[in-house]
């Protein structure tokens, strides 16, 4: 199976725009297409974990895709962090995430189409790690990303990112970033948000 799940808190307060609306329709428009077995917009990661733990438990997963917000490090839904922390035994998504595991075929990979997820240092540690405990590749982006979702990058378990941690840094350091380069055509590893596979040379 390939599933996704989103982050349906995001309703565009302040003038912002409603990503979760537009997160929405891709739902439909990728389960439409065949693109997507299932798809859910959850509140909270202990919702979204507990979803994929129970999704049709007898068809292993083979793909997680999850939209949403980002920043270097971690994936957010309503501003509560997936990250390294997450994977500690104090964390209460510690139990959840196990679960996960314990239903995703061999090397399912994770898919994070959001901002920043896997670049400077902190992504390419989120990278390793969750890769590692998931024994699976951990696909992602180092830029901000929207229509265009560049710096695609895919990092498997036991390996070493193949990508400078300064890619698609605008402002600060890998050790400290501040602001990621808008995605676009012309930026490395660059696809949209209408591919629904991540390319086999990537």
């Amino acid at each position: 199976m390939r599933v996704m799940l989103y982050d349906q808190t995001c309703m565009g307060q302040d003038g912002r725009l409603p990503l979760s609306a537009a997160w929405r329709a891709g739902d439909g428009l990728y389960q439409g297409l065949g693109w997507l077995d299932a798809a859910r917009g959850v509140d909270t990661w202990r919702d979204g974990l507990a979803w994929l733990a129970d999704q049709s438990p007898d068809e292993p997963i083979e793909e997680i895709q999850f939209w949403g917000h980002g920043k270097w490090g971690c994936a957010l839904i309503d501003g509560q962090p997936l990250s390294l922390q997450s994977l500690s035994r104090r964390s209460p998504l510690r139990a959840p995430l196990e679960a996960v595991r314990a239903r995703t075929a061999p090397a399912v990979r994770w898919w994070f189409r959001t901002c920043e997820t896997v670049g400077a240092s902190a992504g390419q540690d989120f990278a390793r790690g969750w890769s590692d405990f998931f024994g699976g590749p951990v696909t992602g982006h180092t830029y901000i990303i929207g229509f265009w979702q560049s710096g695609l990058r895919t990092i498997r378990p036991g390996c070493e990112p193949d990508y400078a941690a300064s890619e698609g840094l605008k402002e600060g350091t890998p050790a400290a970033p501040l602001r990621a380069f808008t995605s676009a055509p012309w930026r490395p590893r660059t696809v949209s948000c209408l591919n629904a596979r991540v390319p086999k040379r990537w």
